[in-house]
């Protein structure tokens, strides 16, 4: 049984979820705001599967993060409510577009949406690594120690607001309809989830395909540059374009690898991390040496994935 889920996991966590929100929104018409409980469900979910089949034992028990992460997490799900709400006033201000193609079905072009967002928040993402002050923001979502479904939901709200941009812009400008956006929030809260899950998953093929937690474990490693791969949130697509996918499965991950490898004082508090891109953020140490196992990449093995 737990081998089994270990592989059902991923896919019906990720699937099931944005199916039944595309249901009950699109099909049966009912409110967004009944999006809030079934996200709650699926943290709840989340993390019933993490204690049943860790990853790492030890980060299924809080690092003096868990408030931090869950206020990291109310403020920016708010933040995001706050932005669907205000898509019908956005709407009087931007230009009129029927680009949108709003006859096509609901789940088609809620699939559209996550792929043009998908590519806007993986560029955004992928400058922050390479942009001194988008990295002072991206910084205090780095500065992890443990990876647990909850923290994918931790970001600056300031750099959250640069990836919405980036993702939503383009649809809002087409004419996305309100309905589509509230989806389109709920199915990127689930990829986070699965992103950043302690679950020991197994996903196989569809490795190659999404970017979720045995991919993108490897882009929180401390170890200077070597976190600079695995950008994607949802398709890998985009990193093996930008010359940035990186799997190794015979490398099992743990607090060691993970956090900001030269700045082992960032702060954990949220008011603190909150303030901190805009202090001083010199290196207190210097980058930590990548441990030799990394340094030969072994070719994918979908039966180990």
């Amino acid at each position: 049984m737990r081998s089994l889920s270990r592989y059902l996991y991923a896919p019906c966590f990720c699937f099931g979820f944005i199916a039944l929100a595309t249901w009950l929104i699109a099909y049966r018409q009912l409110p967004a705001w009944l999006l809030l409980p079934l996200l709650a469900a699926a943290i709840g979910l989340s993390f019933l599967l993490e204690a049943w089949l860790p990853y790492q034992a030890d980060w299924n028990r809080p690092h003096h993060d868990r408030w931090r992460d869950a206020l990291h997490a109310g403020v920016n799900e708010g933040l995001n409510l706050l932005g669907i709400a205000s898509i019908p006033l956005l709407a009087g201000w931007l230009p009129a577009s029927t680009v949108w193609p709003s006859a096509w079905p609901v789940w088609l072009q809620l699939l559209l949406a996550i792929t043009v967002a998908d590519l806007g928040i993986t560029l955004v993402h992928y400058l922050s690594h390479r942009n001194a002050l988008l990295w002072r923001l991206h910084a205090v979502h780095h500065s992890v120690r443990r990876l647990y479904g909850f923290n994918g939901l931790m970001k600056h709200p300031l750099h959250q607001a640069l990836e919405a941009t980036a993702g939503t812009l383009p649809l809002l400008l087409a004419g996305l309809p309100q309905q589509i956006a509230a989806l389109l929030a709920f199915a990127i809260a689930i990829q986070l989830l699965l992103q950043h899950s302690n679950v020991d998953m197994r996903c196989g093929k569809l490795s190659l395909l999404f970017a979720w937690a045995p991919v993108h474990r490897f882009h929180h490693l401390k170890y200077g540059r070597a976190g600079d791969v695995n950008f994607a949130l949802f398709f890998c697509v985009w990193d093996r374009l930008l010359g940035t996918s990186f799997q190794h499965v015979g490398y099992r991950l743990d607090s060691q690898d993970l956090g900001i490898g030269d700045r082992t004082n960032y702060p954990d508090a949220y008011l603190a991390q909150l303030f901190a891109p805009f202090r001083n953020q010199r290196p207190n140490q210097p980058t930590p040496e990548l441990p030799a196992a990394l340094r030969q990449p072994l070719p994918l093995s979908v039966e180990q994935t």
